[in-house]
């Protein structure tokens, strides 16, 4: 059985159309969560390190 993650809240990205072709992504703790918005289970789930390289990576292209 999966583990849910632990967050407060999801957030939408900011370039969602409305579509429903969406990921959210949680902070919980030290780690990051992120999943599909209009399936919200099963979630992945990330160490806050490995989703900040993550994050340079996509902006640097």
């Amino acid at each position: 059985m999966a583990t849910r993650f632990a967050c407060s809240r999801w957030i939408k990205s900011s370039y969602s159309d409305g579509n429903g072709q969406c990921v959210e992504v949680g902070f919980g703790g030290r780690r990051v969560g992120a999943r599909d918005s209009k399936n919200t289970g099963p979630e992945l789930a990330f160490p806050g390190a490995s989703w900040a390289a993550f994050l340079v990576a996509v902006k640097a292209g």
